[in-house]
C-alpha cells in the first residue's frame, strides 16, 4: 500500500499533501487533478484532547476520509473510493455510508491491541452493501433497535432497508402527497432523539417536482416527525439537524449559519458564521463540527451567504469547521483547495485514535482476511 506523506494511503483522485498551519490559512494552488489539505495549528492537540477521530465524506469526487492522529502527533487523512459518497453514520467500531446506489455497512476487524500498517487502531473493512437504487440517500442515523433510518431525498421521505426491495417507507411530511421520484420538498437531514428519529430538515415545503429549487432563499422547514409539526418555517436551505437536551442544533445553509433553535417555539438564534455551504454537522464534546462546500455554478448567487462572504470581505471554503457551542468562536478547522470543493458529512468516531478502511476495490480486500476466533454452534438458536 503507497504512503503520503501523512503516512495514508493515495487514493484514486490525485495526492493529498497536508500540512499544518503556522498562521492564517493560505493553501498553494496544487494541481488540477490534485487535493491539498491543510489543518489548523491546533487541530492534531484537538483530536487528543477530544479523544477522537473524522470521518467525513465527498460526493463530488466519490470518497470518504477518515481522518486521525499519528504517533508524532501529525494528522493523519486516509482516502477510500465510495461512488457518490454521501451520509456517515459512525460508532467506535462501524460505519454505515450511502452511496450512489447502495449503503454500505463498514465494520472495525482490529482487536484493541492491534494495529494495520503499525499505525492504524481502526480498520473498517466494507462487510455489507444493501442495494436500494439511486434514490439519492442524504443523511443516515440508527434508531434504538439497530434500524438504518435514512432520509431518501428522491421519493421525499424517511425509509429503512427491505429485504426485498430497494426500501421500505416510514415517513413523508404532511404536505407531500404521495411517494414519486421527484425530490419534490428537498428533504435532507435527520434528527435522532431517545433512539428513534425525532427531526428532519427540508428546503421547502414543494409538492411538486423538484419544487424546492424555487424556494431555496426562504421557507425552509424544521419538521417533528413525531407529530407531523412544522417547528419553523423561517430558514434558508436548512441541513442536519441535530438534539441536545433542550435545543435542535442545524446548519441554515442558504445563511452560512450554524443554528440553535428552541424546539417548542421556533426561535431561532445564531450561533456562527461558517465560510462556504453547510452541509453536514455532528456534535461531540461541546463542539459543533460542520464542513462546508465551495458554490457549485453560481449557487450562491440570491443567497444571504454571498452577501455575508461580501460583508466579511472573505472566500468561500471546503472543508471543515470546528465551533465551540459555549463562545460561537471557530477554534480549528481543515481546509481543502484542488480537485475537491464539495463535501456532504461529517461524523465523530469517538475513541479511535487514527482509523482507515478498505474501498471496494482497494487492492488488499481480496487479501485481507479476518475470522472469529471461536467456533459456532451446528445447532439453530433457540
Amino acid at each position: 500500500m503507497a504512503k503520503g506523506r501523512n503516512g495514508s494511503a493515495k487514493a484514486d483522485a490525485g495526492d493529498v499533501a497536508v500540512e499544518e498551519a503556522k498562521a492564517a490559512p493560505a493553501p498553494a494552488a496544487p494541481a488540477a487533478d490534485q487535493t491539498h489539505i491543510s489543518v489548523s495549528r491546533g487541530f492534531s492537540a484537538w483530536l487528543g484532547r477530544t479523544r477522537s477521530s473524522l470521518a467525513f465524506t465527498s460526493y463530488q469526487t466519490g470518497q470518504l476520509f477518515l481522518v486521525g492522529r499519528l504517533a508524532d502527533d501529525r494528522v493523519s487523512f486516509h482516502q477510500q473510493n465510495y461512488l457518490r459518497a454521501m451520509g456517515v453514520h459512525a460508532t467506535p467500531q462501524r460505519l454505515y455510508l450511502g452511496s450512489l446506489f447502495q449503503i454500505w455497512r463498514l465494520e472495525n476487524v482490529l482487536a484493541p491491541h492491534e494495529r494495520a500498517n503499525k499505525d492504524f487502531d481502526r480498520l473498517f473493512v466494507p462487510r455489507n452493501a444493501q442495494t436500494t437504487g439511486d434514490i439519492d440517500v442524504h443523511e443516515l442515523a440508527v434508531d434504538r433497535n439497530g434500524r438504518v433510518i435514512f432520509v431518501n431525498t428522491k421519493f421525499s421521505c424517511l425509509a429503512t432497508m427491505s429485504v426485498t426491495h430497494g426500501f421500505k417507507p416510514l415517513w413523508k411530511p404532511p404536505f407531500i402527497s404521495r411517494l414519486a421520484a421527484e425530490d419534490r420538498c428537498h428533504l435532507n437531514g435527520l434528527a435522532i432523539q431517545d433512539g428513534a428519529p425525532a427531526y428532519v430538515t427540508a428546503v421547502s415545503r414543494s409538492d411538486m417536482i423538484n419544487g424546492w429549487r424555487d424556494r431555496r432563499h426562504e421557507g425552509g422547514v424544521l419538521i417533528d416527525v413525531r407529530t407531523d409539526r412544522i417547528v419553523t418555517d423561517q430558514l434558508s436551505m436548512p441541513h442536519s439537524p441535530r438534539v441536545t437536551k433542550d435545543a435542535v442544533w442545524l446548519l441554515d445553509s442558504g445563511r452560512g449559519m450554524l443554528v440553535r433553535v428552541d424546539p417548542t417555539s421556533g426561535a431561532r438564534e445564531d450561533v456562527a458564521f461558517c465560510p462556504g455551504f453547510l452541509r453536514g454537522l455532528s456534535l461531540h464534546a461541546g463542539f459543533a463540527i460542520v464542513t462546508v462546500s465551495l458554490p457549485r455554478d453560481g449557487a450562491f448567487s440570491g443567497l444571504a451567504l454571498h452577501d455575508e462572504l461580501s460583508r466579511r470581505d472573505g472566500e468561500p471554503w471546503c472543508g471543515i469547521c470546528i465551533v465551540d457551542l459555549r463562545t460561537g468562536d471557530l477554534v480549528e478547522w481543515i481546509r481543502l483547495s484542488g480537485a475537491i470543493k464539495e463535501l456532504f458529512d461529517v461524523a465523530v468516531i469517538p475513541g479511535a485514535v487514527c482509523p482507515m478502511a478498505l474501498g471496494v476495490n482497494s487492492p488488499d480486500i481480496q487479501s485481507l482476511v479476518s475470522f472469529d476466533p471461536e467456533f459456532g454452534s451446528l445447532q439453530p438458536a433457540d
